[in-house]
C-alpha cells in the first residue's frame, strides 16, 4: 500500500534480506506497529499511505492489466492521470478484453474483492460466434469443467450488446485466467468480444473508452462494506 510492491512479491523482498525493521532484517509474518516501528527497503524508509485512492477505468482493448509489462505493452496505468504510481488494478482482465478496472493502493480491500471466498461477482458481456442451446446455457449455469478444474455456477443469459450478433451476460464470483473465454469454449462457442460491466457493485455505465474516474461516495460506501462482512465473516 506504500507503493514499494505487491503483497506477493514483498515476500521475495524479505526473504532477500531487503527488508529491516528497526534495524534488523525482517521475518514473513512478523508484525509491525506503524506508529512506532522503522520499515526499510533497501535502506529507504517506508512510510503508511492514509489516504486511499480508488479509481474506474474503461480499458481498451490492447493493454494489459499490470503495472508493468516485460514486452514493452501498455499497460492500464498509461491511462490514469495523475501520480499513479502507487496504483495497482484489482484483478486482470486480459489484453483482448476490455471494460471496467479498479485500480487502488487499498491492498486490504483489493485481496478482499478478488478472494472466491467473498464472491464478490464480475459480470461480462460476451459477443460469441453463434447463439447457445438451452443445454448450452445449462451447462455455464451449473460449472463447466476446465483444464485447472471444474468452475462454479454462473449466472447467464442472452442480452443485447452495444453491435448486432449473439451476447450474453455472465457474471461469475471466481477470477481464473481467461475463464470466461475457456467457459464458453467448453460448450463450443466462441467469443469474439468480452466487456466487464461490473465489479460487485462497482458499474462501467456511460465512462467513455480510455477514461477513468474516481468512486463516488456511494460506490466507496458499498466497497467498505463488502470489506467489513468479510472482517466479520473471516
Amino acid at each position: 500500500m506504500a507503493g514499494v510492491t505487491s503483497r506477493r512479491e514483498a515476500e521475495e523482498l524479505i526473504r532477500q534480506g531487503r527488508v529491516r525493521v528497526n534495524g534488523r532484517p525482517a521475518s514473513i509474518g512478523q508484525k509491525v506497529d506503524p506508529a512506532s516501528d522503522r520499515v526499510e527497503v533497501d535502506g529507504t524508509a517506508v512510510r503508511p499511505v492514509h489516504q486511499r485512492t480508488y479509481v474506474v477505468l474503461h480499458k481498451p482493448r490492447g493493454y494489459v492489466s499490470t503495472r508493468k509489462d516485460t514486452h514493452g505493452r501498455p499497460t492500464v496505468l498509461d491511462l490514469v492521470g495523475g501520480d499513479s504510481r502507487y496504483l495497482y488494478p484489482v484483478g486482470r482482465l486480459d489484453s483482448d478484453s476490455e471494460g471496467l478496472v479498479l485500480l487502488t493502493d487499498d491492498g486490504d480491500l483489493a485481496h478482499v474483492l478478488m478472494h472466491p471466498r467473498h464472491e464478490v461477482f464480475k459480470t461480462y458481456r460476451a459477443l460469441v460466434d453463434r447463439a447457445l442451446t438451452a443445454a448450452n446455457l445449462a451447462r455455464l449455469q451449473s460449472g463447466v469443467k476446465l483444464d485447472d478444474g471444474p468452475t462454479r455456477p454462473a449466472l447467464v443469459r442472452p442480452v443485447r450488446g452495444p453491435a448486432s450478433g449473439c451476447w450474453y451476460e455472465v457474471s461469475i464470483a471466481e477470477g481464473r485466467n481467461r475463464q470466461v473465454r475457456r467457459m464458453f469454449r467448453a460448450v463450443g462457442a466462441s467469443v469474439r468480444r468480452l466487456i466487464r460491466v461490473a465489479l460487485g457493485p462497482l458499474r462501467l455505465g456511460g465512462l467513455p473508452v480510455g477514461a477513468c474516474r474516481s468512486l463516488t461516495p456511494r460506490e466507496l460506501r458499498l466497497l467498505k462494506e463488502i470489506y467489513a462482512h468479510s472482517r466479520v465473516s473471516a
